[in-house]
């Protein structure tokens, strides 16, 4: 019998790449096979942790009571929704004729989780081999495949990857259903988002807060050469300086003009793409990331999950050829290239920096998306910036003094324009150039015009997904150690901020270019009610910095996750609710009454009268067939008496057999789950209860 490989990658794009380079060309239902290999694929996750209720029935409920929920060994289920692709996987990974199993999942730690808990749900014990790769181009899968590693040498990412999943199922299960089920609407929680829902509503307070300052600068006019002074908080004082130098000689006392430089930016890595993409073209994180993901699996740029912004020593004898393929993308001209600012092993753990592949040269970019055009062209002169010579500048302060006060100029005289001139290839990062200052000599003497300028202090920004990526990457610097310790991952964070807006607890507003983050009232509300320690950023920073440990060796799961349930647990046992939950919690839904389910706050919709704790359920339909039937509406007033009471008294009710009208008490019941029942009773009696949903 002849052996296979089975090769099993994230999404059937990718795996359709690799079976063309392998040459499995044969189709078969949710796989390709030939030569040798079986190339199938994952739908995203596949298996992931099950929810709280595969534990206990009890836990479909959303209660206080039955917090925290821990389990003591983590159960796994498959998503429905792909079942049937992982049928065909658990089918391959056990056919006869497979000796191998190639993980050809992204090479980054939610690919290697994607695989793995496939792989252990399949309960398959085959050897895997990995392939770990940067570029989709056919010889980097090649390549790939001819120097396949040892599934267990990423075994450690393994672990910090479930450890992550781990950690935030633990955080978001009980967090999210203590504050909800105690305030009475949804609230959600989680690891990442909550420390950034506190940033965005620590800045609106901090400008809400802000009072801008007048200050006057007095500004002297010496032939158009223009001299400012220090900047003074009363008026009068700059208005008395003014008319003091208005007419009187005025004397250089220094002209010094300094050669400055400025070394090129360095390549992007995923943050920095997002950061630069956001500031320049208005596209969300999320849109960067979706850009750029298609971009590489159209082999067209390299992996775009990376925290690195440099390339490889084995790289710099390809990348000339690949800064000439992308010039031609603008002027096709050979442009300088110093590979030793962009080349450094020490700084690439994973992935190297975001780049250009050659499949690049020759593109018709017009041919692309707008999405896809612009992130191409941005990665592309990103490249031959970094690469390129130094801008250098001669920089020219000119001072003069007067009865104690001090004036000064500042100008620049481009010496070399070197990367900036490659920069302004694009058209959206060109700058206005300054004007350099007009030739002084120390002692010349002038009779300024003087002048008072009125300024005022300006209140911090508020976040935009650029600051925001960049306060995320940079919470609690650990300057003193050298390294950053930021909340979530490159790969994370574009889905965190679009988590914050999804769940209703912020909002992007302004332009469609310039738009910033502002905090709902529900988000202000929960940052208002949590703890310290579930909002911090330090905490969560501190939290990655394990993971990365764990990711290293250097940490055990168990050691993070004994932390993790410490905090849920002293959580859960000595939170004391917050006072004025209605204040707190605004809301512009009529309360009609509270839920028999969880206590929580039953509001009006359109279509009826629900619990607003998410996972509970509760509902009060208006199109019940129980009232219909009976020509009757289901008002608010009469969901308010079910609520407080459990019965209401109905007058006038249609009987469908009889034709004539009767009354009756309709009775509530409900047994916690699924739908409301509803019965009839009868003060006399003499007719059988009569159910209906």
């Amino acid at each position: 019998m002849t052996t296979h490989k089975l090769v099993i990658a994230e999404k059937p794009s990718v795996a359709q790449s690799i079976a063309h380079v392998l040459g499995a060309n044969r189709r078969n239902d949710g796989y390709l096979e030939g030569k040798g290999y079986i190339v199938s694929w994952c739908v995203g996750h596949l298996v992931e942790l099950a929810s709280a209720e595969v534990y206990d029935p009890k836990y479909a409920k959303w209660s206080k009571e039955t917090l925290p929920i821990i389990p003591s060994h983590w159960q796994y289920q498959t998503n429905s929704s792909t079942q049937k692709q992982f049928s065909v996987l658990k089918k391959l990974m056990a056919d006869k004729k497979v000796d191998t199993i190639i993980c050809a999942t992204d090479a980054g730690r939610e690919g290697e989780l994607i695989f793995r808990l496939v792989y252990n749900q399949a309960g398959c014990t085959k050897p895997v081999k990995r392939l770990w790769i940067s570029s989709m181009e056919e010889s980097a899968i090649a390549d790939g495949f001819a120097n396949l590693h040892d599934g267990s040498d990423f075994d450690n990412l393994y672990q910090a990857a479930l450890a992550r999943a781990q950690a935030d199922w633990l955080v978001g299960i009980n967090a999210t259903r203590l504050f909800s089920s105690i305030y009475g609407l949804t609230l959600n929680i989680g690891r990442v988002v909550s420390p950034t829902l506190a940033m965005i509503v620590e800045r609106e307070a901090t400008i809400k807060a802000f009072v801008p300052q007048p200050f006057y600068t007095v500004q002297l006019d010496c032939d158009g050469l223009v001299l400012a002074g220090d900047k003074l908080e009363a008026k009068n004082q700059a208005e008395g300086i003014a008319s003091v130098m208005n007419g009187k000689n005025l004397v250089i006392s220094t002209v010094e003009t300094k050669e400055k430089s400025e070394k090129p930016p360095k390549l992007y890595d995923l943050t920095t793409l997002q950061r630069e993409a956001n500031k320049l073209l208005g596209f969300t994180a999320e849109q960067t990331l979706t850009y750029t993901q298609s971009l590489y699996e159209k082999k067209l740029v390299t992996y775009p999950r990376t925290d690195s912004r440099y390339l490889t020593e084995d790289m710099k004898s390809t990348i000339p050829a690949v800064a000439s393929a992308v010039a031609g993308l603008f002027d096709g001209k050979n442009h300088p290239i110093h590979m030793e600012q962009v080349v450094d092993n020490s700084k690439v753990s994973d992935h190297h920096a975001i780049i250009p592949t050659m499949k690049a040269k020759g593109l018709d970019v017009q041919s692309l998306p707008f999405g896809e055009r612009e992130t191409l062209l941005l990665i592309a002169i990103r490249l031959l910036v970094a690469v390129g010579e130094v801008h250098r500048y001669g920089e020219t302060i000119i001072t003069a003094q007067h009865e104690g006060h001090n004036f000064t100029a500042k100008g620049k005289t481009v010496l070399q324009s070197g990367w900036k001139e490659v920069q302004a290839l694009y058209k959206e990062t060109k700058t206005k150039g300054e004007s350099p200052l007009p030739t002084v000599v120390e002692g010349q003497v002038f009779t300024p015009s003087a002048t008072v300028k009125e300024g005022k202090t300006t209140s911090p920004k508020h976040y935009t997904d650029d600051t925001l990526l960049a306060s995320m990457e940079n919470a609690n610097n650990a300057l003193d150690e050298g390294e950053r310790k930021g909340i979530g991952t490159p790969a994370t964070r574009a889905g965190i901020l679009e988590k914050l807006v999804k769940t209703g607890l912020a909002q992007r507003k302004g332009d469609k270019k310039a738009k910033h983050f502002i905090a709902t009232d529900k988000g202000n509300g929960l940052i208002t009610v949590l703890p310290e320690a579930i909002q911090s950023p330090e905490l969560t920073a501190e939290w990655e910095t394990q993971l990365k440990q764990v990711e290293q060796g250097e940490l055990s799961p168990s050691t993070f996750l004994e932390g993790i349930c410490s905090t849920v647990k002293t959580l859960v046992d000595t939170y004391e609710p917050v006072e004025g939950a209605a204040t707190i919690f605004p809301s512009d839904r009529e309360v009609v009454g509270t839920c028999p389910r969880c206590g929580g706050t039953v509001t009006e919709n359109k279509k009826g009268f629900c619990c607003a704790t998410e996972g509970c359920g509760f509902a009060l339909w208006k199109a019940n067939r129980f009232f219909t039937a009976k020509k009757k509406s289901l008002t608010p007033k009469l969901a308010k008496e079910l609520l407080a009471n459990g019965k209401v008294k109905l007058t006038g009710c249609y009987s469908e057999k009889t034709g004539r009208n009767y009354d009756c008490t309709v009775m509530m019941e409900d047994k916690g789950e699924g739908f409301v029942n509803f019965k009839m009773v009868f003060e006399n009696k003499k007719k059988a209860p009569n159910k209906r949903k």
